[in-house]
């Protein structure tokens, strides 16, 4: 596709086609482009975890749900996304940042985070994420990025060990796309774009 079609085509898909895999060489490209993401000093700083065998994906909602007995999330939405084909745990790891800006030509020597406006190891990794989602639309899939629910962080790090260091910011599904229901937050439509873009200042002074 061209660019200007996958970005227009993108939203966040729930619903995906059962019986169609999506093959390895094409989570492979999906992947291998998140790698192309723009990070601070290239320090790299992001893991990504790669669930495409039934048990394994099994196990990611069993543990980020809270199980059957106390589900943490409900809603028909996680049925549907359940079915997905490949999921991708987006990580980050601060600890890389830090020891990159220590290091001569950055010279950040006390490794503070009071050095850092935001997170970058956390944008970073959302960068990567978001190539990776633009990458399914451009092969014809569907994904959504969602967030793991804070009160399951330490169950799925353990379930798949996951090294202290790194932590997830999100999950992308991906798959071949069915018929899908549309969140009701779209109702909300896109605020005008005069409202958010402001061109040489914010607003006239007073």
């Amino acid at each position: 596709m061209e660019f200007a079609e996958v970005v227009r085509k993108r939203r966040m898909v729930r619903t995906y086609d059962p019986d169609r895999p999506v093959s390895p060489e094409i989570v492979d490209k999906i992947v291998k482009h998140g790698l192309r993401a723009p990070s601070a000093g290239f320090s790299q700083g992001w893991g990504f975890l790669v669930l495409t065998e039934q048990k394994d994906r099994d196990l990611y909602w069993a543990v980020t749900t809270g199980g059957d007995a106390e589900p943490v999330w409900r809603g028909d939405w996680l049925t549907r996304m359940r079915i997905a084909p490949v999921i991708i745990v987006c990580l980050a790891n601060k600890s890389a940042y830090l020891d990159r800006y220590a290091q001569p030509d950055k010279g950040w020597t006390d490794k503070s985070e009071k050095h850092w406006p935001v997170p970058y190891w956390d944008i970073d990794t959302g960068f990567a994420a978001l190539l990776m989602h633009l990458s399914a639309v451009d092969e014809g899939l569907g994904s959504c990025f969602f967030g793991i629910p804070v009160e399951t962080t330490l169950s799925f790090k353990d379930a798949f060990g996951v090294p202290e260091e790194f932590n997830p910011i999100g999950t992308l599904t991906v798959g071949y796309k069915a018929a899908d229901k549309k969140s009701p937050s779209l109702k909300r439509g896109h605020r005008p774009v005069d409202e958010v873009v402001h061109h040489g200042r914010w607003a006239a002074p007073q």
